[in-house]
């Protein structure tokens, strides 16, 4: 066994986060590296300062941590002055198991640490597994000290907060195609992600388990159970426990590759953890507006007529979605030649009105001898085979199906030529991919996907990276649609499954939720969850895959999904449909604002995924990720943030006629963008509501950039001037950034053809001037309005343009508001200019 102990250096700072691995014979799986813009690792100097015959202690550079290594019985101890930060194996549950010779019985197999941990995994798989070479789990325990608040490891439908799991099931990370998934419940989804937070007022750590196999997370805590009065009264008798919450991680095989990020704010820790996989991918800017979908979209009238229905209700739309019934008998990358009969001139239709197009593409190959796809991959040897060699076949939509191997460098290298125009028959430059069924799904497989000793590409058995498939699978896609433009244009691919990385190659979902008030709320903390764990363009289909949603449902919907960073709708075959339009003129007039809010809101939300791209900090985020010492917002999932200045509490209860809103930031203010009232934060605010209302506060100290003439795509937009709201702090400050680029090629990094623009406010000036110069863009785009909100009434306003004379602006004061409203300024949006209030 070896133990390397590594810190690495990134930028930001101090020593950041610490790296354990714990090897046997067993070498591991191939795993993704790191994303090409992830800053390069150094290795920090590590200082003997003290031994003994059973310990040494290491000085980690020059970051004021230490790090105390035991050897019998192995511990590690992290510390930050004389403050205990964490400790790795206190409880003595490390265990490693090598490979061995078979034995005749599965309880000789097992040690006996272990045995009735794995004996209870398969009384919960149902299913014979032979494990051939043997068990190889592997295990290791942390205790962190000072913590009760622990969060990721996603995906569950769970709280944000994840639970205890001292007297039930542990936490379970393992792809798996789930069937109306249960609520509350550390049963597996769709997708892993084996990254945990803690956090407290003092600092906020991560614990990143890098290991792609079956996992199982048990948490438990000294505080569990224990009322907020039980905790305060312990205080006050000067008794109690220090708050300590416990974690153990268990992996059906591989390797022990861990890393410690140490923060110590959650911005670093984001930071460091995207360092290692990368960050969000850039989406293009269509991607980030509104999406249509269901299953199945009948054939190119129905696609018409929906598209028209769009623009005779006056709706924005950006895509519209076509699942498995498009293709010819489920065999992907064919079109149904009865009922899309002229794919391109059907998305010639959509490109003309500026609109694009997703299909769907899955992974499972329907086995058919006069199918060129599975002729080719079977010829190839691409397929993932048996563990007796033969080709690998389970039962999916198409009916009998083969799996591609997508570990296989090769493989993947020729399923992305597969979505170049000529091999992908009917496609244009507005069609794009989703990736379903990608755990991978297999119908007549043990919990429906693939056994656990079906082989891989050099050997590796399908356990030891089951949890990497889906991953691959949209890695391989995202490089197809970039490999089609030669390089030019971003991807946009849509993935049920993921790991740890899968942000870099575009956009997941929640899954097969339902139609049901308690689906539609815990998308807010299923989405917190992926945003804390890198993935933050996500999002969980609109009015419920499953059943069918009444009217308030389904408004309630559309307004909580205007809020998440991924906005689909979309819908089971076997529901009744659901356009907009369809319910009413009351209600269609309801969704259409929810839409028009977010598409006034997308140069904010692309400025935030453009942050999100550069420095990792998620776009939709939990309170604490910006108050980190405000415990009221430890717990909170029913409300969060927009990058850092929008608040959002969506309504998400039946019936209601008022939501209680927390309002965080001693010393802070927040204005309701609808009505634009101030209200002094910290408090918590009882918001009446009606089915209109989606509660929105904008921080005081913030400046967010709109484009306030909506029309039906997000490109008809594109040079449409803009809107600064300036919101005013108790100082009578406020600053924020707006980018611009093509919003849809890479021309933003490989040419610096983009705006990074800066906004500030102060002693009454509003100026405009660049926030990175090396970005070179020419937009016709201008400034046609700039709202300030929470100023007096000035006796006069004028703007001021570098070499020219100073003109003098009208404008507009609302006294009961304290809205100020400057009209027209007109100037260009990346030109630098300054407005005086006198």
């Amino acid at each position: 066994m070896a133990l390397r102990p590594v810190l690495q250096a990134l930028p930001a700072g101090s020593c950041s986060l610490l790296h354990t691995s714990v090897k046997g014979p067993c070498p591991s799986p191939p795993l993704p590296a790191a994303s090409g813009a992830a800053p390069a690792r150094v290795t920090a100097r590590l200082t003997v300062t003290g031994r003994d015959e059973n310990s040494v202690e290491l000085s980690l550079g020059d970051s004021g941590h230490k790090l105390i290594l035991t050897g019998k019985p192995f511990r590690m101890d992290l510390l930050q002055g004389r403050e205990l930060v964490l400790s790795v194996n206190p409880r003595g549950l490390l265990h490693f198991e090598h490979l061995r010779h078979r034995k005749d019985s599965f309880s000789d197999k097992v040690s006996s640490s272990v045995g009735s941990l794995w004996d209870k995994i398969k009384k919960l798989q149902r299913y014979h597994d032979p494990l051939i070479p043997g068990p190889t789990s592997v295990g290791l325990d942390f205790s962190l000290p000072g913590f009760e608040h622990v969060y990721g490891i996603p995906e569950h439908a769970d709280n944000l907060r994840l639970r205890t799991t001292e007297g039930g099931d542990p936490y379970r990370l393992y792809n798996l195609d789930v069937f109306q998934y249960e609520l509350y419940n550390p049963m597996a989804l769709y997708g892993s992600v084996p990254l945990l937070l803690a956090h407290n007022t003092q600092r906020t750590l991560g614990i990143f388990w890098l290991n792609a196999a079956e996992t199982w997370v048990d948490i438990s805590s000294n505080t569990a159970g224990k009322t907020l009065f039980g905790k305060m009264l312990d205080y006050m008798q000067g008794g109690g426990e220090t708050p300590q919450t416990d974690v153990r991680w268990m992996s059906e095989s591989g390797i022990i590759d861990v890393f410690l990020l140490l923060g110590p704010a959650p911005t670093d820790v984001f930071r460091q953890y995207t360092a290692l996989t990368g960050t969000q991918a850039l989406p293009p800017l269509f991607a980030v507006a509104y999406h249509q979908s269901r299953w199945n979209y009948n054939d190119e009238e129905d696609v018409a007529a929906v598209d028209d229905g769009f623009d005779t209700h006056d709706i924005p739309c950006d895509v519209i979605w076509l699942d498995i019934e498009h293709a010819d008998g489920k065999r992907y990358f064919t079109w149904d030649p009865n009922k899309f009969p002229q794919p391109r001139n059907m998305l010639g239709r959509l490109a003309a009105k500026r609109r694009k197009m997703v299909s769907i593409v899955d992974p499972h190959i329907k086995v058919d001898s006069g199918y060129r796809v599975h002729n080719e991959i079977r010829s190839r040897g691409f397929y993932v085979k048996t563990k007796d060699g033969s080709d690998y076949e389970g039962w999916c939509w198409p009916g009998s199906s083969g799996y591609p191997d997508f570990t296989n460098p090769e493989m993947r290298a020729w399923w992305a030529s597969m979505f170049s125009y000529d091999q992908y028959e009917g496609s244009m430059e507005n069609l794009y991919i989703w990736n379903d069924m990608n755990e991978p799904s297999v119908f007549n497989g043990p919990e429906v996907t693939m056994y656990k000793d079906a082989l891989h590409q050099g050997g590796w058995e399908h356990r030891d990276l089951h949890n990497l498939y889906g991953f691959y699978v949209q890695m391989a896609t995202a490089q197809g649609l970039e490999q089609r433009s030669g390089g030019l244009e971003r991807p946009f691919v849509l993935s049920r499954a993921f790991f740890a990385g899968s942000q870099r190659y575009g956009a997941v979902w929640t899954g097969d939720n339902a139609a049901e008030w308690d689906h539609m709320k815990i998308s807010i903390p299923m989405c917190l969850s992926l945003a804390l764990t890198g993935i933050s363009f996500c999002g969980a289909d609109v009015g419920g895959f499953f059943k069918n949603p009444d009217a308030e449902l389904l408004v309630r919907w559309y307004q909580v999904g205007a809020y998440q960073p991924f906005y689909r709708t979309h819908a089971h075959l076997d529901t009744v449909r659901r356009e907009p339009w369809l319910f009413g003129e009351e209600n269609k007039a309801l969704i259409r604002a929810a839409i028009r809010q977010r598409y006034a809101l997308l140069p904010y939300w692309y400025t935030t995924f453009y942050h999100s791209y550069r420095s990792g900090q998620p776009v939709m985020r939990p309170l604490w990720v910006e108050y980190p010492d405000d415990i009221t917002t430890f717990s909170i999932d029913d409300q969060f943030l927009i990058g850092n200045a929008l608040l959002v509490h969506p309504v998400t209860e039946q019936g209601a006629h008022g939501v209680q809103v927390y309002l965080p930031g001693k010393g802070q203010v927040w204005y309701d963008v609808h009505s634009h009232q101030k209200h002094h934060a910290p408090q918590t605010l009882y918001v009446p509501v009606t089915l209109s209302s989606i509660p929105v506060y904008q921080r005081g100290g913030s400046i967010v950039p709109r484009k306030e003439r909506v029309r039906r795509s997000s490109d008809c937009m594109y040079h449409d001037p803009y809107t600064l709201y300036v919101a005013l702090s108790p100082q009578g400050t406020a600053e924020g950034e707006l980018f611009i680029d093509d919003g849809h090629t890479y021309n933003f990094e490989s040419k610096a053809q983009y705006l990074h623009r800066h906004f500030s406010f102060a002693s009454n000036t509003l100026t405009a001037r660049s926030a990175d110069s090396k970005g070179i863009f020419e937009s016709p785009a201008w400034i046609e309005r700039v709202v300030i909100l929470g100023a007096g009434k000035p006796a006069a306003v004028f703007l001021r343009q570098p070499g020219m004379a100073e003109t003098r602006l009208d404008f507009q004061h609302e006294p009961e508001t304290s809205v100020l409203t400057l009209r027209k300024p007109g100037v260009n949006i990346g030109a630098d200019w300054s407005i005086s209030l006198r």
